[in-house]
C-alpha cells in the first residue's frame, strides 16, 4: 500500500476536501499530513499551492483531487 504525503496547512479548507476525495476514492490509502508552516523550506516550496499530494516521489496532485491518481495507486 503506498503512502500518500499531503502537504498542507492548519485551516485549509481544499486540503481537508482533497483528503477526503483521496479517502473516499482510496479507502485503504495511508495518508501522512505534513504542515508547511512547521518548516520555512516547505513554505517558500509551496507558498499557497497546496494541497499537493505526493507518493513514491511522483505528484499525485495539487490544489484540488484528480481521480486519475487512484488508477495509479492502485496499479502499485
Amino acid at each position: 500500500m503506498p503512502r500518500v504525503t499531503i502537504y498542507t496547512r492548519p485551516g485549509c479548507r481544499l486540503c481537508e476536501e482533497a483528503k477526503g476525495d483521496l479517502l473516499e476514492a482510496f479507502p485503504s490509502v495511508s495518508i501522512e499530513e505534513v504542515s508547511i508552516d512547521d518548516d520555512p523550506s516547505l513554505r517558500r516550496r509551496f507558498g499557497v499551492d497546496i494541497p499537493v499530494a505526493i507518493a513514491r516521489g511522483r505528484e499525485l496532485f495539487r490544489h484540488r483531487f484528480d481521480p486519475r491518481c487512484v488508477r495509479w495507486l492502485r496499479s502499485r
